[in-house]
């Protein structure tokens, strides 16, 4: 089946540095197993796998065959001629296949179609569906001939495709400056196949972004079609355009279980607030910057291609600055925490936002609450996970998120949230230190309603003291907040004490002057309304007693079950 003209150059990209693949169903798509053995994508496959295996010391001759041979081979195998196994034995052939279906399911591998109509969606899930089985059914009908008896047991993984895309190109409204953006196609709607398990060269962010005063957009150029896709996310009611190149599918794809995806709608003719541009050959001093375009006020971001970047903590961070400095231009706050809803047995119901630097603790304090309150807590509701903003309108002051998701390190997730979402997660190294996992927490319409705030609690991970502090100056109250000191546990490239202004390095540190009368807006109002404003010790860069944070949030329970 041929959705277009077939191209001339191969449907199948392969990075197996990056371990990326893209498979273009418009250039072709086949519908049958000899077809798929006869394609130059499989060969091209083959190829890749045979020079991997050179470079390993393998005693399997079959291993050290041309891509044609190997083949040809596989061919005769499925024909059943006997002279199939003339030159290598069953073993031998059986044990190669097997590694070869291991070494293509080791790449993340993304199908893209661009069609068009109201059937599209289902259009493009059907196919890949029907690809995945394809290859399926190729894979068990070798490996049986191979082994002379059918399987007992069978496994229905992800043979084709790790997830899928309908693509399209819209028209937006960019400047002119931004003309060399306008042909990149659209990530309209996504299929994931989870869990999904993916490996990246860099686990680990290092440093801050920083301004610049020229527009990156300048230095971008597209050297090949379908080189770069678009990413159209919705990062709490901020529009963003985010552009990677297709080495960093891992990134692009992950976005899913972060950002809203917006629509057709929301993007055509649309001007987007912020704009990125993930996997740019050349930065200044190959490192990530932002520029507030000022005149058409679009934020937009830079981020080098090296390996250091295939770590998603820089694309999420990214986001993340380019949104809160949008939010801090319109007076909003950014808050680096975690908020929930919390439902007791009693009958209360309390919202409160956890507040502190990467390790301070806050995702462990909810989790810490949830194993000491037994059945006093009914249920609690994650409102935002890692980034929210507080905003003042018309006397009120109100929370909102930004993600629909959790980018969350394995050691920290309490076993309600693992065994409820695990299934649905896309892993990222899960076999290395800092091992994260992106999880789907919300809906964006509850993310970004507005939400009032009960209590507002530091994470504090360097104090030895146990249970919860409430703040009756605000000036100091403001001081531990603005200071963000944190004992600094390895997640980034900081180890020990360290202080991060308003323990955001996302957006308030970049622009200091601006956040801080915001800032004092904030404190000024909580104070005022008499809002719990404390700290919880969570012995996390001291210590790291389990029993003393426990203790810690046996007081906050307390505190939120009888004020």
């Amino acid at each position: 089946m041929i959705l277009e003209s077939q191209a001339k150059t191969s449907a199948l990209y392969m990075n197996p540095n990056r371990k990326v693949a893209v498979l273009d169903y418009n250039k072709k798509y086949v519908t049958d197993i000899f077809s798929l053995l006869d394609s130059s994508e499989l060969a091209q496959v083959v190829t890749d796998f045979l020079a991997e295996q050179g470079h390993s010391e393998s005693d399997n001759d079959f291993n050290n065959v041309t891509a044609d041979q190997y083949v040809q081979t596989i061919q005769k195998v499925l024909l059943d001629q006997k002279n199939a196994y003339d030159n290598y034995s069953r073993t031998d052939i059986l044990a190669s296949i097997e590694k070869l279906y291991s070494f293509y399911r080791s790449f993340l591998r993304i199908s893209v179609l661009n069609k068009e109509g109201n059937d599209a969606a289902n259009t493009f899930i059907s196919l890949d569906n029907n690809f995945n089985d394809l290859v399926l059914q190729l894979y068990r009908t070798v490996e049986e001939k191979l082994q002379g008896f059918p399987n007992h047991t069978y496994r229905q993984v992800n043979a084709g495709t790790s997830a899928a895309a309908l693509i399209k190109k819209h028209d937006v409204k960019l400047p002119a400056q931004y003309d060399a953006l306008k042909d990149i196609p659209f990530l309209n709607t996504l299929m994931l196949r989870p869990p999904m398990m993916i490996t990246t060269p860099s686990n680990k962010r290092k440093g801050v972004f920083s301004a610049v005063d020229y527009n990156p957009v300048d230095h971008f150029n597209a050297y090949q079609d379908q080189e770069w896709f678009c990413y159209p996310a919705k990062i709490g009611e901020s529009l963003a355009f985010i552009y990677f190149h297709r080495d960093y599918f891992a990134a692009g794809i992950s976005l899913a279980n972060l950002f809203e995806v917006a629509s057709a709608d929301e993007v055509k003719n649309k001007k987007p607030d912020l704009v990125l541009l993930f996997g740019l050959k050349h930065t200044e001093g190959e490192v990530s910057h932002y520029h507030h375009d000022a005149e058409n006020n679009i934020w937009v971001g830079e981020v080098p291609y090296n390996d250091d970047t295939t770590y998603f903590g820089y694309m999420k961070k990214m986001c993340l600055t380019l949104h809160n400095l949008h939010m801090i231009y319109q007076n909003s706050l950014p808050i680096h925490g975690s908020m929930v809803r919390i439902k007791f047995s009693n009958g209360k119901e309390k919202s409160v936002v956890f507040f502190g630097d990467s390790g301070a603790g806050k995702s462990e304090s909810i989790e810490a609450l949830q194993e000491v309150a037994d059945d006093k807590i009914i249920s609690i509701e994650t409102i935002f996970d890692d980034m929210g903003s507080f905003t003042l309108k018309d006397g009120e002051l109100y929370a909102q998120g930004t993600e629909i998701g959790a980018f969350v390190r394995l050691d920290d997730l309490s076993s309600a949230v693992a065994f409820n979402n695990m299934d649905r997660g896309i892993y990222l190294n899960p076999d290395q230190k800092n091992a994260r996992v992106i999880i789907p927490a919300n809906t964006y319409a509850n993310v970004v309603a507005p939400h009032h705030v009960d209590m507002w609690v530091y994470a504090n991970n360097y104090d030895n003291e146990i249970g919860i502090h409430r703040f009756d100056d605000k000036a100091a109250a403001k001081k531990t907040f603005v200071d963000g000191r944190r004992n600094a546990l390895g997640t980034t490239d900081e180890v020990g004490m360290s202080t991060t202004f308003f323990a955001n390095p996302f957006g308030p540190v970049q622009e200091p002057e601006r956040t801080q009368p915001v800032i004092d807006e904030v404190f000024d109002w909580f104070f005022n309304h008499d809002t719990y404003i404390g700290e919880i010790y969570t012995h996390l860069g001291n210590d790291k007693s389990k029993n003393s944070l426990q203790e810690s949030a046996k007081a906050l329970l307390d505190q939120l079950m009888n004020s």
